[in-house]
């Protein structure tokens, strides 16, 4: 199974991971099915867990790819990086603009236009993330997969962050599910129109991973960390954070060694049974 998913190609393997992080967001949608009022509480530490998970996948899962990208192709790293950041930062920031200045129409366009913005990139980050596999081999998949898994966490809040309010509005609750899960539909897409660019052209792959960074710590600074710390226990918040962090780190470092062993161990182990079956079927041919 391990070796199934690696040796895909990268496109699949980016379409196969954004819809996981889709479907997340989908089940995050679907709470409002299941509980009545969602508890503040819990959904700030989510966020705060959430923003320490995508700011560890910036670092591990962008950056540091991002930086080892600029170095084979023996390009200025500082300066590629720094570009791609900005870039990013105002990327969003534009997008963030636009839609204030729609702002003052209320209807559910609007509102998908503002998640769309923010998970367009999202699903792009995975997409980057799977093109280095197809210049990185092994290491690079157990980032791209970490961030998977960091941005699918991170998606579930989403879900019932966009759900609950539309309901308390008056929208029906599958009205509401539909939205909800619907905002990360663009995920996919951003994270197979990523991995064409960056294969197309590989000499824009660290300016483009830099490029998702720097749009997910915008997303982290301006949304989740705002939206969780105001809790009335920021200290525990901040706390959550770091372990989101953590988490995602230890993800990203071990996951490789995993990865590795399963792989590995999983070829001894067939080997060494067919050996077995094989020497067993001469032992009773004999007789």
């Amino acid at each position: 199974m391990v070796d199934f998913f690696i040796n895909l190609n990268p496109i699949f393997q980016a379409l196969i991971a954004c819809s996981f992080t889709f479907l997340i967001t989908v089940l995050g949608a679907a709470m409002v099915f299941l509980v009545k009022k969602v508890n503040q509480n819990i959904m700030d530490i989510l966020l705060s867990v959430s923003a320490g998970i995508m700011l560890s996948s910036s670092i591990f899962s962008l950056m540091i790819p991002a930086m080892e990208s600029a170095e084979n192709l023996n390009c200025n790293a500082s300066i590629l990086l720094s570009i791609g950041i900005m870039a990013g930062t105002l990327l969003i920031y534009y997008c963030d603009y636009v839609y204030k200045k729609r702002k003052k129409k209320k209807n559910v366009n609007n509102l998908l236009l503002s998640i769309t913005i923010h998970n367009f990139p999202e699903g792009m980050a995975i997409g980057l993330a799977f093109a280095g596999v197809y210049y990185g081999g092994i290491s690079s998949i157990t980032g791209a997969i970490s961030l998977a898994i960091g941005i699918a966490i991170q998606n579930f809040p989403e879900g019932s962050a966009i759900s609950f309010p539309l309901y308390k509005k008056g929208y029906s609750k599958l009205k509401s599910f539909v939205i909800g899960g619907l905002t990360a539909i663009v995920e996919p897409i951003g994270g197979v129109v990523g991995v064409i660019i960056a294969i197309k052209f590989p000499i824009l792959l660290p300016v483009l991973l830099s490029l998702a960074a720097g749009a997910m710590l915008y997303v982290i600074v301006t949304e989740l960390i705002p939206e969780s710390m105001a809790n009335k226990n920021k200290e525990l918040m901040a706390l959550y954070l770091i372990i989101g962090f953590i988490i995602m780190m230890f993800l990203d470092i071990s996951l490789g060694w995993y990865l590795f062993c399963f792989k590995y161990f999983s070829k001894f182990f067939w080997n060494f049974s067919s050996k077995f079956n094989l020497n067993i079927g001469n032992w009773m041919s004999k007789f």
